[in-house]
């Protein structure tokens, strides 16, 4: 499987565990400097995000030798956000505020955007949840008499 449209690290990463260990340290890490042991013990923070066989298999990936044939892990890595970055949180926090009764102009000032977006977000959530008041209702378009007499035509 190809994950070219991942960052390189987590292209390494999802190559060495799957795409869910990548996303999942993503998630846990994206955006933070992090070292990754030679090897994870229980309760290792890469451990609770991932789980234990693809925190192996991370740690064996970034695992090498140092010159006294000791194992390294990896130190200062900058995990990237992942595809879920930075933008699609601060929308789905612009959502929930929206959601919970907050104004446009105050929840797009907290989710660190524009007025506008605000105003879109709220006019596409309210169309996912109001009915279109111009389209009959399913009930309504069975019921609705013709304007005009219906002419049966003649066999002939």
């Amino acid at each position: 499987m190809s994950f070219s449209w991942l960052p390189p690290l987590l292209r390494d990463v999802a190559e060495a565990a799957g795409l869910d260990a990548a996303l999942a340290l993503a998630r846990a890490a994206g955006g933070r400097r992090v070292s990754i042991p030679a090897r994870a013990k229980d309760g290792h923070w890469l451990v609770q995000a991932v789980g234990r066989e693809a925190a192996d298999r991370i740690c064996a990936h970034f695992r090498t030798l140092d010159p006294d044939d000791r194992e390294r892990g990896a130190r200062q890595i900058v995990v990237p956000v992942g595809p879920e970055g930075v933008m699609e949180r601060a929308k789905r926090q612009l959502r929930e505020k929206l959601a919970s009764g907050m104004a446009p102009r105050q929840a797009a000032r907290e989710a660190g955007l524009h007025e506008r977006t605000a105003w879109y977000a709220k006019a596409r959530m309210r169309a996912a949840t109001e009915p279109d008041p111009t389209r009959p209702t399913l009930f309504e378009a069975g019921l609705e008499q013709p304007s005009k007499p219906v002419r049966k035509r003649s066999r002939g």
